[in-house]
């Protein structure tokens, strides 16, 4: 900021800039939409204590009162319920870096509870009773423990006497010490992908740009994922038993980005094609295969899917996990079902003709891809094969 800005420039004089006047809510719901996301969460208070609603205990810093002047979290949450077909949440910070009163409560070794009295529990209440959020998706937690926020006490309340007990879910950051222990689905850290299976359901939460949550006019395009990593991300967080919540930053005018947008709808056109891998999908018996790592797995009912990141060398692909029984049918999501593909066990693969792949192992399966050419593809980025019969 000091190498930005002029002299005496503070963090509040950034309000004023943030006027939101291409803000469109419809237009932002329908993006989400094409993306195929199923839910959406919107920051409405990170850690310097601005909200995106018209706070009650945030006079003069909240977007009603100076910038956009408009109660963004309430135009938001309509147009998504409008569009249909998605959940919305809302993203608490919990600290604040600059009132006087969380300043206080610190240097006290949190003795003193002013702050969550005031300010962060009036929050989170005035979010669930406005908006009726389906996500309380908290943050800022960690240099304080659980019992100075009082988290318990809210949850409580949230889970047995508020608007939204019946339905809403929340994250883990509720206290320090407390990721990963408690809440309907764990963030654990940002950027979460442990890559193997958890028992508890979870949630990776990454951002387009790998340097910034936020947006940065100076962002270069190679910061930003592209579409192949992204669905990387998705298809093993998927198979693990996680969701992904992708993070873009809006500008101060109010837009998402159009490098934002296009990988936002990028993901939309994959999962028009593959979404039935990924929508009401569980976790396999495996869940990326032993022998090709950048193959995953996920279930829905007797049908095993397989997300194939690389086209395979020579249009073979041998999956050491999956075995097959004799009457077994695989197809590619977006091809005719019609026109099943070859496979053959793994010990007679040699009848593909293809001396490049080992035939010594007795396990697993070799699946001939089909030869088309790039305007045939069902996507250009990932493939994936729908497995009818799998042992």
């Amino acid at each position: 900021m000091k190498d930005n800005y002029r002299p005496g420039f503070v963090y509040q004089d950034f309000a004023p800039q943030f006027t939101a006047e291409f803000f469109d809510p419809d237009r932002w719901a329908d993006i989400f939409h094409r993306a195929g996301a199923r839910y959406v969460v919107l920051t409405g208070k990170h850690h310097e204590g601005y909200t995106l609603w018209p706070s009650n205990v945030s006079w003069n810093w909240n977007a009603q009162d100076v910038g956009p002047n408009r109660d963004l979290v309430g135009d938001l949450a309509a147009a998504v319920r409008r569009k249909g077909g998605m959940r919305f949440g809302v993203y608490h910070s919990m600290m604040d870096w600059f009132h006087p009163f969380y300043l206080a409560d610190k240097a006290s070794g949190w003795q003193t509870q002013d702050f969550p009295r005031a300010k962060a529990i009036p929050e989170l209440l005035e979010i669930v009773e406005r908006y009726h959020p389906d996500i309380v998706w908290s943050d800022g937690e960690w240099e304080a423990p659980d019992t100075y926020w009082n988290s318990t006490s809210f949850l409580a309340w949230l889970y047995n006497d508020s608007p939204v007990r019946s339905s809403v879910v929340v994250n883990d950051r509720w206290g320090k010490g407390v990721r990963c222990k408690h809440g309907d689905f764990f963030n654990c850290d940002d950027q979460f992908n442990p890559g193997v299976l958890q028992e508890h359901k979870w949630e990776s939460c990454i951002p387009v740009d790998t340097r910034s949550w936020g947006y940065r006019r100076n962002a270069d395009i190679a910061d930003y994922r592209t579409i192949g990593e992204l669905l990387d991300s998705l298809v093993s967080t998927v198979s693990c038993n996680g969701n992904l919540l992708l993070n873009v930053g809006p500008t101060k005018d109010g837009r998402i980005d159009p490098a934002f947008e296009e990988r936002l709808l990028q993901m939309g056109t994959w999962l028009g094609v593959n979404g039935e891998a990924v929508y009401g999908s569980r976790p396999w018996k495996h869940q990326n295969d032993s022998a090709t790592p950048h193959v995953w797995y996920t279930a829905k009912g007797e049908v095993v899917y397989v997300s194939v990141l690389r086209w395979p060398k020579n249009d073979l692909l041998f999956l050491e996990s999956l075995e097959l029984s004799p009457s077994a049918r695989v197809t590619m999501l977006g091809l005719p079902e019609e026109q099943p593909l070859q496979w053959n066990p793994r010990r007679s693969v040699e009848r593909f003709g293809d001396s490049d792949v080992d035939s010594t192992s007795r396990s697993g399966t070799t699946v001939l891809f089909p030869q088309l050419t790039p305007d045939k593809l069902p996507t250009p980025w990932a493939w994936v094969l729908k497995v009818e019969g799998a042992l």
